[in-house]
């Protein structure tokens, strides 16, 4: 008999703490089956909540388990861990879009220039040609450029992204050592 067990009738009482995780949509397996190495089990009264994004997971976990402080602490690094993961992750595309937004409202400065030019009283058709040029090079270079950003810090992220999930896969072996 587990030691917060108690029978009383015929009846067996486990008495639990809960806890809700919100988790990105693309990484609900990888929160499960962690936190699962740190005691939390699904709360099966109260199933995943699916959204665009993110899903909120309703964790519980025995309140008596043994060696609990040493789990919280694997269990907050587990969480900084993947902090870290979305963060780098979201890094690949910063870069890549500030670029983009730049080149392209500069190009639509030109643009902007060259219709002032060619609406002046009299047209400046010469000031109009000059100013468009880059103002359509301003407007199609930004997607390749972002491609091109992206893909280079993809390149770079990649294996601190899996050194990161090796991190996490020694956390949560831990973790199940303690349980276990």
């Amino acid at each position: 008999m587990i030691p917060n067990e108690i029978t009383k009738g015929g009846k067996d009482y486990t008495g639990y703490e809960y806890k809700t995780v919100v988790a990105p949509s693309d990484r609900v397996s990888v929160y499960l089956d962690a936190y699962e190495n740190f005691g939390w089990i699904p709360d099966e009264n109260a199933p995943v909540k699916q959204f665009v994004n993110a899903a909120t997971l309703k964790l519980k976990r025995d309140r008596k388990i043994l060696n609990k402080a040493e789990l919280t602490r694997l269990q907050q690094h587990f969480e900084a861990c993947m902090d870290e993961i979305s963060s780098l992750e979201a890094s690949k595309l910063k870069m890549a879009t500030m670029f983009s937004l730049i080149i392209g409202i500069v190009g639509t400065a030109f643009l902007a220039g060259s219709v002032f030019s060619v609406t002046n009283e009299p047209p400046l058709i010469l000031l109009c040609v000059l100013l468009g040029i880059p103002g359509l090079i301003g407007w199609a270079v930004p997607y390749g450029l972002y491609k091109h950003f992206a893909n280079k810090r993809a390149v770079v992220v990649a294996p601190i992204i899996e050194q990161k999930y090796d991190e996490i896969h020694e956390i949560c072996e831990k973790g199940n050592a303690l349980i276990h």
